[in-house]
């Protein structure tokens, strides 16, 4: 991959949201097919500038409007709000001290009505339980985590809670956020948004609490689910890559995690073994083994069910999905550190993203630049439109494939959209 120079960033963003952001997809998403009036038009747009200048509370008419915009103030990183109850006229400091209806509007009417249930997991927050990176570092041993949090939260989004329309998305540095779209789901109150994070979470506890996985004696059936996703990648990630039990500093840890009766015994025999896959098997066997009547300590497959839920389960930011108010990185956002585009993840292909493999606004510059010198001679005589090259541009990059990822999650929005317009026809029919 072609690598990143932050000196070079002005200037490639110039290029990026020139020829290469996919505009007319990008509109077509968070228009929703123009079925709600002004719902585009009052959506909260972000900007963060160089120099970490940072507007909130932009608003824009439509496409056009929204493409002047960023070309003119070249963004480092967009965020995307709540679609309010009125526009906004974009501030540094607070857009309710001088909105657009400042006189037909009172101050404190300004609501945010609507947005995309959001989901937001920071490989930071797994930074007690992964030992091959810390802070904003990643390799491809850790981003196994991210792999497992996909599949569980998308399942059960999908299964338990019937949303249809789930848009995973690469951070660019260090994570994955998802926007689920239903119309219904777009609708929903804080409480409910709080409620549906809740059902979601599992490990609890600051940096103070050891234990942070306790499990009922009647495991409910979203947890089973999500161990059996686990179990298909604990053996590779946590004995192999992680080697969770290489040495006593590490598996001290997981004896935390247990029983006291246990430690001595295992402590004896984890010396014994000579692998996290040996100690992990002798640890599954003590904890089948141990006294059922333990006080408010858990044995046979509970126990090894919290070790594997603590190290593997998905943690997410609570405050980002629970506040409808809440700003969220916009895909196809340039992540200003590592210059990687945030892209939309193929839900189909969950176990082959690469992160390390996601295009940068360096590469895929570059091959614009590579591709119109090639063709110079060519188009010389011809006359086109900055419009007609720009819809096309992105797809002699490597970005094309993750933008056709985005216009098969846009199709399934268009098809479910017709589906409930046809429903509602047929149920207003007189027979």
């Amino acid at each position: 991959m072609e690598p990143f120079d932050p000196a070079e960033l002005p200037e490639l963003l110039k290029l990026y949201y020139r020829r290469l952001f996919p505009y007319a997809q990008y509109y077509r998403w968070l228009n929703y097919g123009g079925v709600v009036k002004n719902y585009f038009q009052h959506r909260e747009f972000s900007f963060t500038l160089k120099d970490d200048i940072y507007i909130r509370y932009q608003s824009f008419n439509n496409q056009s409007d929204l493409e002047k915009e960023m070309q003119k103030m070249n963004p480092y990183k967009i965020d995307i709000g709540a679609v309010y109850s009125h526009r906004g006229n974009g501030s540094a400091v607070t857009w309710l001290c001088r909105p657009n209806q400042h006189n037909t509007v009172k101050l404190g009417a300004f609501q945010a009505q609507e947005k995309e249930l959001v989901f937001d997991i920071d490989m930071t927050d797994y930074d007690d339980v992964r030992r091959c990176c810390s802070s904003a570092d990643i390799c491809s041993k850790c981003w196994t985590l991210m792999t497992m949090a996909i599949r569980i939260i998308d399942r059960a989004l999908k299964e338990d809670f019937g949303f249809k329309h789930r848009l995973w998305v690469y951070s660019g540095r260090r994570g994955v956020h998802c926007w689920v779209c239903d119309e219904s789901v777009r609708k929903l109150s804080s409480a409910v948004r709080s409620g549906i994070v809740e059902y979601l979470s599992l490990v609890k506890g600051g940096q103070d609490v050891k234990k942070k996985v306790h499990l009922s004696e009647n495991v409910h059936p979203f947890v089973r689910k999500s161990i059996s996703i686990i179990k298909k990648y604990f053996e590779g990630y946590a004995l192999v890559g992680q080697d969770i039990l290489e040495n006593k500093e590490s598996w001290d840890k997981i004896l935390a995690l247990v029983p006291e009766t246990m430690h001595n015994d295992l402590q004896q025999n984890f010396q014994k073994h000579h692998s996290s896959l040996q100690r992990w098997e002798y640890l599954k066997k003590a904890a089948s083994q141990c006294p059922s009547n333990i006080k408010n300590e858990k044995c046979g497959p509970w126990l090894e069910w919290e070790i594997m839920l603590q190290y593997c389960f998905p943690r997410l930011d609570i405050n980002v999905s629970k506040g409808i108010n809440h700003l969220l990185k916009s895909p196809f956002s340039v992540h200003p550190k590592t210059g990687r585009i945030s892209v939309p993840i193929d839900l189909q292909k969950v176990d082959q993203f690469d992160p390390f493999a996601v295009p940068t606004i360096s590469s895929i510059c570059h091959e614009l630049d590579a591709i119109f010198t090639s063709e110079a001679e060519k188009e010389e005589n011809q006359a086109e439109s900055d419009i007609k090259h720009r819809t096309r541009d992105y797809k002699k990059t490597s970005l094309a494939p993750y933008v056709k990822v985005f216009e098969q999650f846009l199709e399934n929005l268009d098809k479910s959209r017709k589906g409930e317009l046809l429903k509602k026809s047929d149920l207003q029919k007189d027979f």
